[in-house]
């Protein structure tokens, strides 16, 4: 495909959304729509877009091309995650709801005290800023080599480019834009990922299920690694806890997806959409899964030397637009954009949402929905457009890993102690010193990280994996309990 059809494709894309913002927004832009959806969401709408939001381009293109190194050992992680969405659903929703939350951290407030919960609000800042500008880097540097690369435009100009479009369509409607957004661009997402195995399976001369036969007869379709549980990052285990825990503190303790669950009028309708979104994320990673071996596949059977290609992140889009037909190219696209995009739109409305909430206190205003507020929440969405422009150029310059653990990595840092510190609230009656929450969430990932790369490492045969929030949040949960205060035990919210 040549750059100028890739480009026509992503401008006709947008059109899309930037008509159904002006839809879901002409009549009301306050800010109940844009923080909850005035919560009138309708469950299996917010259930089919959240997977669109889960997945993330990260999925799309890191997923499959890990394929090669590590097999398919990610469903390992995958199977942690689906228990960690049932923990979300049984355990967290039910307290969310029941203290009829707008912000999540406000439960640090009536649980600890003003110090935690403003400390809580603000990993989430961060965790999810960083998360988010991972992910859109991940496409920007593959929109970058196959489309403006040609024009010879700058990498800083595409994610400018990316930002302000995501900003056009979510600045006014917010979380009621994004619902019916992100449910248009995961029917893309799931579309093209069934397609892709199609058109793989055509390339191979094969049928889809003659292709699903050979990726299951093939060496890459190995799930489960038992062996070396000290040495190997991919052990079962590592995979199953780490995934189940990742999981609990990115999606049970972030905003964001949170966000949509409290989007809905009744508890009971955001656990059947936490159960359903479960099933139908388990079955697309699988599918990624497949893409990746098929991949691998049809380049072993066709000669194609990966070797040159800078990370296996390259892998898919290399041979959906240099490999295959036009159909194929534009699958591959419609899905890429599909995927991130639904990802960092969500993020930039939950990260305006936590910030005016937590950090400005709409929710205790006497008018929320006051013009200056309103006004406010516009300046306060760019602001965190900027930031994450910011946040993506630093980390194209250091960055020398796989975006998928990158992410993964960074978040077992940022969200360990925001796992500790729920943790510690809801599974516990003691009190804590909340003067000093903020220094033990900063010293609890900075002894972890000096731990690990400086000894962990370096001096013993242990490798650390996904496993690596739960190092992070129990020491975030021992050093809780170890300064709290002796007094009695209080009510728990």
């Amino acid at each position: 495909m040549t750059p100028f059809m890739l480009l026509s494709f992503l401008i006709g894309y947008f059109g899309i959304l930037l008509t159904v913002s002006y839809f879901t927004s002409r009549k009301t832009a306050d800010n109940s729509t844009f923080f909850v959806a005035n919560r009138n969401a309708k469950w299996y709408m917010v259930a089919f877009g959240m997977i669109g939001t889960a997945l993330s381009g990260v999925t799309f293109i890191s997923v499959p091309g890990a394929v090669g190194v590590s097999n398919f050992s990610y469903f390992q992680f995958i199977i942690g995650n689906g228990i960690g969405f049932l923990i979300i659903a049984f355990v967290l929703l039910p307290l969310y709801y029941r203290m009829n939350l707008t912000s999540i951290y406000t439960y640090l407030e009536e649980r600890m005290g003003h110090k935690s919960y403003k400390t809580g609000a603000m990993i989430f800042l961060i965790s999810r800023t960083i998360g988010s500008a991972f992910r859109l880097y991940l496409v920007a540097i593959i929109l970058q080599r196959y489309i403006f690369d040609a024009w010879n435009v700058p990498f800083s100009v595409t994610i400018i480019l990316c930002l302000v479009l995501i900003w056009l369509y979510t600045n006014k409607g917010g979380l009621k834009t994004i619902i019916i957004t992100d449910t248009l661009q995961t029917f893309f997402l799931i579309l093209a990922v069934i397609l892709s195995i199609f058109f793989m399976a055509q390339g191979l001369d094969m049928s889809f299920t003659e292709a699903m036969e050979a990726v299951k007869e093939s060496s890459y379709s190995k799930i489960f690694v038992w062996e070396d549980f000290l040495g190997s990052k991919n052990h079962a285990w590592k995979h199953i806890i780490g995934g189940a825990f990742v999981t609990i503190g990115m999606t049970g303790l972030d905003q964001d997806l949170m966000q949509k669950n409290l989007s809905m009028k009744t508890i009971k309708e955001a656990q059947i959409n936490m159960l359903s979104f479960t099933g139908v994320f388990l079955l697309i990673n699988f599918f990624f899964l497949a893409v990746g071996a098929l991949l691998y596949i049809y380049a072993n059977q066709n000669g194609i030397d990966i070797t040159g290609l800078p990370t296996p992140d390259y892998l898919y889009p290399e041979i959906a637009l240099n490999y295959l037909s036009l159909v194929p190219g534009i699958v591959f696209m419609m899905g890429l954009t599909a995927a991130t995009f639904a990802t960092t739109d969500s993020a930039l409305t939950a990260l305006t949402t936590s910030y005016c909430v937590d950090f400005l206190d709409f929710n205790k205003k006497e008018n929320p929905n006051d013009p200056k507020l309103v006004k406010t929440r516009n300046l306060v969405h760019m602001a965190f457009s900027v930031i994450m422009l910011v946040v993506i150029l630093l980390f194209k310059l250091i960055n020398n890993d796989s975006v998928v653990n990158a992410i993964f990595t960074a978040a077992s840092y940022t969200y360990g102690p925001l796992l500790g510190l729920f943790s510690y609230g809801i599974l516990t009656k003691k009190p804590v010193n909340d003067k000093l929450v903020p220094y033990i969430s900063v010293f609890s990932p900075l002894l972890l990280f000096v731990l690990t790369y400086l000894y962990i490492d370096p001096y013993t045969s242990y490798n650390v994996g996904f496993e690596l929030i739960v190092y992070n949040g129990g020491l975030t949960f021992l050093l809780l309990l170890l300064t709290a205060p002796k007094k009695e035990t209080i009510k728990l919210p």
